[in-house]
C-alpha cells in the first residue's frame, strides 16, 4: 500500500539510485548495423560546462530530452542518451586561477604542466556538480559511458580531425582580426561577447586637409568617433561616394593629428552621409567594419602607408599602447607608449583640445562589447591565429537542410541557419590559454610549422633527429572545436566501434536557438565531413525560460530560479540571501523576491522533481519562450497529489480482491467501457503530441484525462458498483479490473514526463493488473487500441455527467446542501434517455443524490421548479419546502450588497488615470477581469433572487 502522504524527496532519491545501480540507463546490446535499420534511438546531451551548475534552461531542455529518451526506450528501441561534460576552457581556467589567487599565486608561478594538473585536481573534487544535479532531475543518461571533451579518446579524435583538415588545406594560420579579451589575453568567440547599450561619449575631431594653398574651402575634415585613442592606427578617412559635400576631396589627403602621418580620403559606402558629419575614420587593425573597408581599398591606402600598408596594430595584449618596432620608425608617438587604452584616450583628447583639433564632445549611447567571463571591454585585435576554411564544409551542410535530410522544429529556424551559413566566415579556432586541446603543431628554430598527431609523428614524417629542436604551439583549440565532433567522437570515432555503428546518426538534437551557429552548424559540417552522414535527423529548437512576467532571468534583476530549490524547497530568508549575493543592489533582489512571491510568503515549498518536469512539459509550446510561474508548479504538485490519492483509492479497493485475472465471468458497466475508450483516445493524443514535439499538448491530454475523466468521474462512478449489494460479482470484477488496468496504463503513459511517482505507484499496481517486469522504465509504452472505441458507452456517460452536473448546479445556485437527496422530475425524455434513466440510476442516486426520479409526459402540471437542460430533456427540481425563503433572500441581498460595493471600488480605481497609466499592464487587466466577473455574479444572483421570491 502507498503511504498516506506523497513525499517526493524520499521516493525520488531511492528510485534514481535503483535505476542507475541496475544499469537501466545503458542501452541494450544491438547488432552492428546502422541505426536506421534496427530503429536505434540516440540523443546527445549538449555537454554542460564542467564548471557549471543546473539552471532553469538546463532543467527545461533536459526534461524534454529525458521524456523523449524514456518514451523511445519504452517502445523497445535500443536507446542511448549520451552523457558527458565540456572542459569549458576559459571558464574552467578562470575558476582555478581565482582559487590560486587566494594563495597569492598566478598560473605562471606554477608553470603550464603543474597548472593543468591543478585544474585536473579541481575537476576531480568539484567538477561534478551539474552531473549530480542532472540526476536529481531524473535524467536517464548513460552514465556508465560518460565522456569528457578532454578525455583520451576525444583528444585523439580532436587531433585526428585537426591534422586531416590541415593536410587538406582547410586549416591554416593567418593574421586576422579577432575578439580579444585584454584581461584573459585570448581570442574569444562571438558567443562569448556580450553587447549591451551603455552611456558614453562621441568625440568630433578635426583632421587638417592637405590641399594646395590656392584651393579655397574648409581647412579640416571633422570625423566622429567613440574611440579617439584608435586614431593612432587610422589609415584613411572614408566618405560616401554619393555625398556631394566631399566628392571633390576623394583622393586627397589629411594629416592624422598627433602623428605627423598623412592618410588618404577614400570613397566607400560604409560611410553614412546621415551619421555625424558623414566622414568616418578607418582603423583596420581595431574595427571589423574598418578592416573590410581596408581590404577593399588596400592599394589606395598603400600609396601613403609604407611599409605597413595602413594595417597598424597600436595595442599590446594588455590593451596598452605598444612600442614601435625597429622597422617602423616613430609610427606611434612616444608620448603615448605604455599608456593603458583609457589613459591614452584621456591624454589624446587633451592634446587634441590643446591643438585646437577637438571640435565637440557629446553624450552618446553605444553598444559596448564585454567578455562574458572577465567583464572586460573586448578589443578587435590583429594577431596570428589558426583558422578553419569553412566555406567548403558549409556547402554540404546547407544542402542537407535544403533537401530535408535534416529538419528544424519549428521549421522557421532553418532560415536563421541559412542566413549564417550562406554568409559564413572562416572560423578562428585558437585560444591563448592553457586548459584545452593543445594545437598539434610544432615549430623549428626558424619558425617553420609542422602539423602532426604527436611530436614523434612529426619527427618521423620529416626525418628529424633528436638534435632538431621543436617547440609545440602554445595555443589551445576553441572549445567549440571539440564540441563540433561530439556526436561521433563520444561514440568512439575514429575507431569504428559498435556504439558508433549502432547510434550514429542520432535522432534529434535538442538545443536553444542561441547556438545554432556555434554548435548546430559546426556539428553538421564536421559530421558530414568525417562520417559522410549528418549527425542528427531533426533539430528541436526550444525557447528561453523567462520569469512569470516574461523578463529574462538574471542575477541583476533578482529573478533567477534554481531548479533544485524548486525540487527541495527554500525558505524566504535563504532565498533572499541567495539572490542578493554578489549583487550591486541587494535591496532590489530582496524587494523583488518578496513582491514576486506573494503566493508563497514563507518561501518556495518543496514541489518535487515530477511536478517541476510536468511544468516544463506543460509550458513547452513549440519554439516559444516560457513564462515560468511558480503557481503552475504548485498546481502540478497538486496534480501529483491527486494521482497519488487516486492510486491509494484504487489499491484500497483492489488489493487482495478479484480483479478479473482468473476465469470467472466479467461484466463491464457503461462507465467501465467509457473510461477505457477515453484512455485509448488519450493514448493516441499523447503519442501524436510527443512525436510532433508538442510536449505541452501531451501534458494537457494527460492532465485532462487523469484529473477530470479518471479521478473526478470514473473513481466516483466506480463507487456505486463496488459498494452496492445489488451489483453482481461479475460487475465488481469488471470495475476492479478496469480500475487497475486503467491506472497501470496511465502510469506507463505518463512515465516519460513524471518518472518517479509513476514508478513508485506502478510497482504496487502492476501485479494487480497482471503485468510483469522489473521497472516501468522498460515496460512497453501504451498503444492505442481502436477496439476500445465504444460510441454507445461514451454517449451514455456524457449524458449521465450532464445530468449530474445539472442537478449539482441547481443545488449550488439554491444553496441546497450537496448531500441532500431530492426528488427529480424528467420532461421531454427520448426513448434512449428513458432507457438510460433505468441503467444509470445507481450513478444518479450516488453522485447526484437523487431521492426519486419521475418521468412526466408534459410539464403543464409540474410544480414551480428549478430547471436544468440536458439537450432537449429537462430536469425539474421542485423548490417548495426545500429552502427557507426569507433566510435565503436575506443571504442573497447581503451577497449582492457586498458585490455591488466591490464593483463601485473597482470602477473608481479604473476611472483614475494615475492608476491606469502607471500600474503594470497585468495589474490593470486583472482589475478589469475582476470587474467583469463581479458583474456576471451580480446578474446570476439577481436572477436567482427573482426565482426564489416567486416561490
Amino acid at each position: 500500500m502507498l503511504d498516506k502522504h506523497y513525499d517526493p524527496h524520499t521516493l525520488e532519491t531511492q528510485w534514481y539510485r535503483h535505476w542507475e545501480d541496475r544499469g537501466y540507463f545503458v542501452p541494450a546490446a544491438t547488432a552492428s548495423t546502422p541505426a536506421a535499420e534496427h530503429g536505434a534511438y540516440c540523443i546527445m546531451i549538449p555537454p554542460p560546462n564542467v564548471t557549471g551548475s543546473l539552471h532553469m534552461g538546463h532543467a527545461f531542455q533536459d526534461t524534454i530530452m529525458d521524456a523523449l529518451i524514456r518514451y523511445h526506450r519504452m517502445q523497445g528501441k535500443p536507446t542511448l542518451w549520451q552523457a558527458g561534460t565540456d572542459h569549458a576552457g576559459i571558464a574552467t581556467q578562470m575558476v582555478v586561477e581565482r582559487l590560486i589567487e587566494a594563495d597569492g599565486k598566478t598560473r605562471h608561478d606554477y608553470g603550464r604542466e603543474a597548472f593543468i594538473e591543478r585544474i585536473w585536481d579541481w575537476k576531480a573534487e568539484s567538477g561534478g556538480t551539474i552531473t549530480r544535479q542532472l540526476r536529481r532531475m531524473g535524467a536517464s543518461l548513460d552514465w556508465a559511458h560518460e565522456r569528457f571533451t578532454l578525455d583520451a579518446g576525444l583528444s585523439d579524435a580532436v587531433r585526428d580531425v585537426f591534422v586531416r583538415l590541415y593536410e587538406e588545406g582547410l586549416i591554416y594560420r593567418g593574421k586576422r582580426l579577432v575578439n580579444w579579451d585584454p584581461v584573459l589575453h585570448t581570442a574569444v568567440s562571438d558567443l562569448e561577447v556580450l553587447s549591451e547599450e551603455e552611456s558614453g561619449f562621441m568625440w568630433e575631431m578635426r583632421y587638417p586637409l592637405l590641399l594646395p594653398p590656392e584651393v579655397a574651402g574648409p581647412q579640416y575634415l571633422v570625423v566622429s568617433t567613440t574611440r579617439p585613442e584608435t586614431l593612432l592606427g587610422d589609415c584613411a578617412v572614408a566618405v560616401n561616394p554619393e555625398d556631394e559635400r566631399y566628392q571633390h576631396l576623394i583622393g586627397a589627403f589629411v594629416e592624422l593629428p598627433l602623428t605627423g602621418r598623412r592618410i588618404p580620403i577614400i570613397a566607400d559606402e560604409h560611410a553614412d552621409p546621415e551619421f555625424g558629419t558623414g566622414c568616418v575614420k578607418i582603423t583596420p587593425a581595431h574595427d571589423f567594419n574598418d578592416h573590410q573597408v581596408w581590404l577593399r581599398h588596400r592599394d589606395e591606402v598603400a600609396i601613403a602607408q609604407q611599409p605597413h600598408g595602413g594595417l597598424i596594430n597600436i595595442f599590446t595584449p594588455d590593451a596598452a599602447i605598444r612600442a614601435n618596432e625597429a622597422d617602423e620608425g616613430q609610427l606611434l608617438p612616444a608620448a603615448y607608449i605604455g599608456l593603458d587604452r583609457y589613459a591614452a584616450r584621456k591624454q589624446i583628447v587633451a592634446d587634441l583640445d590643446a591643438a585646437g583639433l577637438l571640435a565637440a564632445v557629446k553624450e552618446h549611447r553605444l553598444q559596448q562589447p564585454r567578455g562574458d567571463r572577465s567583464g572586460a571591454i573586448i578589443e578587435p585585435y590583429l594577431t596570428d591565429q589558426w583558422y578553419v576554411r569553412v566555406a567548403p564544409l558549409a556547402e554540404p551542410a546547407i544542402a542537407a537542410v535544403e533537401n530535408g535530410t535534416v529538419r528544424f522544429v519549428p521549421d522557421n529556424w532553418k532560415n536563421t541557419y541559412f542566413d549564417w551559413m550562406r554568409n559564413i566566415q572562416d572560423w578562428c579556432i585558437s585560444r591563448q590559454i592553457w586548459w584545452g586541446h593543445r594545437i598539434p603543431a610544432w615549430y623549428d628554430s626558424e619558425g617553420n610549422v609542422y602539423v602532426g598527431r604527436s611530436e614523434d609523428a612529426v619527427r618521423a614524417a620529416h626525418g628529424f633527429g633528436p638534435e632538431v629542436e621543436l617547440r609545440q604551439d602554445e595555443d589551445v583549440l576553441d572549445t567549440w572545436f571539440s564540441s563540433a565532433l561530439w556526436p561521433f567522437s563520444t561514440l568512439g570515432w575514429p575507431e569504428q566501434t559498435e556504439r558508433l555503428q549502432t547510434f550514429y546518426p542520432t535522432a534529434v538534437l535538442v538545443t536553444g536557438f542561441d547556438i545554432i551557429f556555434f554548435w548546430v552548424a559546426r556539428m553538421l559540417m564536421m559530421g558530414l565531413k568525417f562520417m559522410g552522414e549528418v549527425p542528427f535527423r531533426e533539430v528541436y529548437i526550444h525557447g528561453l525560460v523567462r520569469d512569470q512576467n516574461g523578463d529574462k532571468m538574471s542575477k541583476s534583476k533578482g529573478n533567477v530560479l534554481d531548479p533544485i530549490d524548486l525540487i527541495d524547497g527554500i525558505d524566504l530568508e535563504s532565498l533572499v540571501k541567495k539572490r542578493t549575493s554578489g549583487m550591486m543592489q541587494p535591496h532590489l533582489a530582496e524587494k523583488i523576491t518578496r513582491d514576486t512571491r506573494t503566493d508563497f510568503p514563507d518561501g518556495i515549498p518543496a514541489f518535487g522533481t515530477d511536478a517541476l518536469r510536468f511544468t516544463f512539459a506543460a509550458l513547452a509550446s513549440t519554439g516559444r519562450d516560457i513564462k515560468f510561474d511558480l503557481r503552475r508548479t504548485e498546481g502540478y504538485r497538486n496534480f501529483c497529489n491527486k494521482l497519488w490519492n487516486a492510486s491509494r483509492y484504487v489499491l484500497m479497493n483492489t488489493d487482495g480482491q478479484d480483479c478479473g485475472l482468473g476465469s470467472d465471468p466479467i461484466e463491464y458497466s457503461a462507465a467501465d467501457r467509457w473510461i477505457r475508450a477515453e484512455l485509448h483516445r488519450t493514448i493516441a493524443a499523447v503519442t501524436e503530441a510527443i512525436d510532433a514535439y508538442r510536449f505541452d499538448l501531451a501534458a494537457q491530454a494527460l492532465y485532462d484525462f487523469t484529473w477530470n475523466a479518471f479521478c473526478d468521474w470514473y473513481l466516483e462512478l466506480s463507487k456505486p458498483v463496488l459498494t452496492s449489494v445489488q451489483a453482481s460479482d461479475a460487475a465488481k470484477r469488471g470495475t476492479r479490473g478496469t480500475l487497475v488496468q486503467t491506472l497501470e496504463t496511465l502510469l506507463r503513459l505518463a512515465h516519460p514526463i513524471m518518472p518517479f511517482i509513476t514508478e513508485e505507484i506502478w510497482q504496487k499496481v502492476r501485479p494487480l493488473a497482471g503485468v510483469t517486469g522489473e521497472t516501468i522504465m522498460l515496460a512497453p509504452y501504451p498503444l492505442c487500441d481502436t477496439a476500445t472505441e465504444d460510441a454507445q458507452a461514451v454517449s451514455e456517460m456524457d449524458w449521465v455527467k450532464q445530468c449530474i452536473l445539472g442537478i449539482r448546479r441547481i443545488k449550488g445556485e439554491m444553496n441546497i446542501a450537496p448531500g441532500k437527496p431530492l426528488p427529480i422530475l424528467i420532461v421531454n425524455a427520448s426513448e434512449q434517455e428513458r432507457h438510460w434513466l433505468e441503467t444509470a440510476r445507481p450513478y444518479l442516486d450516488f453522485l447526484a443524490r437523487t431521492e426519486s426520479i419521475t418521468v412526466l409526459d408534459d410539464e403543464s402540471n409540474a410544480p414551480e421548479s428549478a430547471i436544468a437542460l440536458v439537450g432537449a430533456m429537462k430536469i425539474l427540481i421542485p423548490m417548495a419546502g426545500l429552502i427557507d425563503t426569507d433566510a435565503e433572500l436575506k443571504r442573497l441581498d447581503k451577497e449582492l450588497a457586498r458585490l455591488t460595493e466591490d464593483v463601485a471600488r473597482t470602477e473608481t480605481k479604473l476611472a483614475n488615470p494615475a492608476f491606469v497609466d502607471k500600474a503594470p499592464a497585468a495589474v490593470v487587466e486583472k482589475e478589469r477581469a475582476k470587474l467583469a466577473d463581479h458583474a456576471a455574479a451580480i446578474a446570476n444572483l439577481q436572477a436567482q433572487r427573482e426565482k426564489i421570491a416567486a416561490l
